[in-house]
């Protein structure tokens, strides 16, 4: 066991839906192990500027449901310095903080393992991301989420395109994962997927396009991630309008609206299990890891290997989805 006495909270990057159930679990999780629990407001700056303070139970009262994070979140340019974490380890020493919990993605992960290295704080992560590409757990805080926000999304879409016989091509998040994008196309019907992992041929979207006509499917769904190789969604309808300019082509992105809202209850589970899991660590003396579940049990990987290892896409899911495409 740890020599463990107090312990802090944040989030960081990208806000996720269920970071405030995983706030609420670290925190009474640790008052149920007599330890004192501050939550950072703001991230790597809240750390840096002192914005620490308490956490009770009350204070986690009525927040799982909430989307976005009770703490705030910020990517913080600061951190990175050399002073900046000066000013972030002088902090946590005014503050007594003997260990801390860091709610967030890959770069949250990096920051927590230099500064853990260099002032010898130990740090356990929770991935809380809805690009869900984190290495060491099957899901991440957020992803069930955004899946589901995006999949309703591209149902109501569905129902004008089905009215006007319209191909649409439907952007949505995912710079370098293509997760949400095939969930969602699979989730959704789509005929087809853009993903960042996928080299994909306009050409042959257009060939698939022009067999549907023939079958007198009259109307397209395509989802696009952010991220692919071709372009956002509207570099590729135009790409494919110029193909096939007989088609009605539109272009939807859904945006923001993937980060926000009420968190499924995957998603509050999830943080749940990981918020009460990251603390039994700390107390159990587990120092820069981060936390997954991996087969429905939890798993600690060194932040190492949860920074630079790659998560790979399910290729039974990418085949599955191009045969149910059809």
């Amino acid at each position: 066991m740890s020599n463990i006495k107090r312990i802090a909270v944040f989030t960081s990057g990208g806000d996720a839906p269920g970071m405030n159930a995983a706030i609420r679990a670290v925190v009474r999780t640790a008052i149920y192990h007599d330890l004192h629990v501050y939550g950072i407001t703001g991230g790597y700056d809240g750390m840096i500027n002192g914005k620490i303070d308490r956490l009770e139970t009350r204070d986690v009262g009525n927040i799982m449901q909430r989307g976005g994070t009770i703490l705030k979140t910020a990517r913080s340019m600061e951190f990175m310095t050399e002073e900046g974490r000066r000013k972030a380890y002088d902090s946590l020493l005014a503050n007594d903080i003997d260990g801390c919990v860091a709610i967030g993605g890959n770069g949250t992960f990096a920051g927590a393992l230099r500064f853990s290295e260099e002032y010898n704080i130990p740090f356990v992560g929770l991935p809380g991301t809805i690009d869900n590409d984190l290495f060491g757990t099957d899901y991440t805080i957020g992803f069930d989420t955004a899946i589901n926000t995006a999949m309703r999304a591209v149902d109501k879409i569905r129902d004008t395109a089905d009215s006007h016989n319209r191909l649409f091509f439907i952007e949505v998040m995912g710079r370098h994962a293509g997760y949400i994008a095939l969930h969602t196309g699979i989730g959704s019907g789509a005929n087809n997927v853009f993903l960042p992992e996928v080299d994909n041929s306009i050409e042959e979207l257009v060939e698939e396009l022009r067999l549907s006509a023939k079958r007198l499917k009259l109307f397209n769904l395509v989802i696009v991630a952010e991220g692919n190789k071709n372009g956002n969604a509207h570099e590729i309808a135009n790409k494919v309008k110029e193909l096939i300019p007989q088609f009605d082509t539109k272009v939807a992105v859904i945006g923001h609206l993937q980060r926000g809202g009420a968190p499924t209850c995957l998603d509050r589970v999830l943080a749940s299990r990981l918020g009460y899991a990251a603390v039994e660590g700390l107390v159990n003396g587990h120092v820069n890891e981060a936390i997954g579940i991996v087969n429905d049990e939890i798993t600690f990987t060194p932040f190492e290997q949860a920074i630079h290892g790659k998560k790979e896409l399910n290729r039974d899911l990418l085949k599955m989805a191009s045969i149910l495409a059809m």
